[in-house]
């Protein structure tokens, strides 16, 4: 068979697969299976094919950086971390008319900053703000709209999990991505606090920011509990932008770190230490079934020929960068309603990157719009897994659906807005990297 052909058919194929319901991994690996074997005409050398990407996709020393933020994350989360970053700073703000929701945006942005994955986020801030925002008078919409919205920062500001995973899909450079992650990160953060605090000004009767010392939760919080986030994201982030460590090593400097501040804060005992260690274990399982599949998937496709074939016909189109980076992005919104953010990521991201080299897209800037569009989905209806987050870890409360998906829902602009300024200005992902 025309391997062009194939190609095209294999996405099809994995199109139907996913909404099929069959998991992404296994859609990705067998249907490449069959691809090669349509090619070539040989079962065995499909097979062997397939084994081949399968062994090189995780053996790489980049890949280790994986479990290792998984686990400084999860320690980070385990040791009350977030809870401590939210109750310093809410203090700070407690005068500032929708004070709580601009230190929930805060604490995400530096919670982010320490581990990558918005789930988390999202699962911490549900039981840590909420409660205190709507014990302040804050409309419950408005309160589980600033958590779901602000998670996303957990994929966007460096060290994040996406950012990982575009690196290793395309072979680019994970300190690259984090640096240019700094810039939309600040950018989408300042938005919201912008939007909060004009809220606040606005529409003042959706807060009450005023309390007593004596009924605030954070009064009860010394100020220096905010210093080992600040000194671990410090840590990592320094370590890596300076030089110092590679990703990886950050990743067990980072990992160490966490888990001995942990220990030192009495908050990680030997329970505890397993959990983060199984937690560890099964996220790292599945994201390495993840990008197994991806790697099969993306050698396929380029034996196939179809990554060529697609790039000619868009150069060939005149639809140009800014027009390219539109489609793909608004692409990626449209999968996010009915797929998680990694499976967007291993799906399109093969497909898509051999057009912007061959447009002279910069891989970060590219790479950035990537993770942000993705991200969109986590605030959409019908999947908006960071809301479903939230509504899940409050369901108790009785808080509906329906209000977390309102209440997310001018964040999810907000995002849209940012992506297309991201689109417009590259130099928001660029700028620190001299390009």
């Amino acid at each position: 068979m025309d391997p062009i052909t194939v190609g095209y058919l294999s996405l099809v194929a994995i199109a139907i697969a996913i909404y099929a319901g069959l998991h992404v991994a296994i859609a990705l690996a067998g249907v490449s299976l069959f691809g090669v074997w349509a090619i070539t005409g040989k079962l065995k050398l499909a097979m062997n094919f397939v084994a081949l990407a399968a062994t090189d996709s995780i053996a790489d020393y980049t890949f280790g950086v994986v479990p290792l933020f998984v686990l400084m994350g999860l320690a980070v989360s385990e040791s009350g971390m977030g809870r401590d970053t939210f109750a310093v700073i809410s203090r700070g703000l407690r005068r500032w008319r929708g004070g709580l929701g601009v230190a929930t945006v805060l604490s995400n942005a530096v919670f982010a900053a320490i581990t990558g994955i918005s789930i988390a986020s999202a699962a911490v801030f549900s039981k840590v703000a909420v409660p205190e925002m709507v014990r302040a008078g804050t409309d419950r919409s408005i309160a589980v709209g600033v958590v779901a919205g602000s998670s996303v920062l957990g994929m966007l500001i460096p060290p994040s999990l996406l950012l990982i995973l575009f690196a290793i899909l395309t072979d680019s450079s994970i300190g690259d991505l984090f640096i240019g992650g700094v810039g939309p990160g600040l950018l989408l953060t300042a938005a919201y606090i912008l939007y909060l605090s004009g809220l606040g000004i606005l529409r003042p009767q959706l807060f009450d920011g005023i309390r007593g010392p004596e009924e605030a939760e954070e009064t009860r919080t010394p100020t220096w509990r905010i210093l080992p986030v600040l000194v671990l994201a410090g840590l990592v982030l320094s370590g890596i932008y300076l030089g110092v460590f590679t990703p990886t090593e950050a990743g067990a400097v980072g990992a160490a770190a966490a888990l001995v501040l942990g220990v030192l804060l009495r908050r990680i005992g030997a329970r505890a230490a397993w959990r983060i260690a199984v937690q560890t274990g099964h996220i790292t399982a599945a994201v390495c079934f993840l990008i197994i599949g991806a790697s099969i998937y993306s050698r396929m496709l380029a034996f196939s020929g179809l990554p060529a074939s697609i790039t000619e016909a868009a150069i060939g189109s005149g639809i140009g960068p800014i027009g390219f980076l539109m489609l793909f992005a608004g692409l990626l919104v449209l999968l996010g309603t009915v797929l998680d953010s990694s499976s967007i990521m291993l799906v399109t991201v093969p497909l898509a990157y051999p057009v912007t080299q061959q447009m002279g897209i910069d891989i970060v800037h590219f790479g950035l719009i990537t993770v942000l569009a993705v991200e969109v989905g986590l605030l959409t209806p019908p999947l908006g897994l960071s809301v479903f987050v939230v509504h899940a870890t409050l369901k108790d409360t009785g808080i509906t659906l329906g209000e977390v998906f309102r209440g997310a829902a001018p964040f999810a602009l907000i995002m849209a807005l940012t992506l297309v300024a991201l689109i417009l200005v590259p130099q928001i992902a660029t700028g620190l990297l001299g390009r």
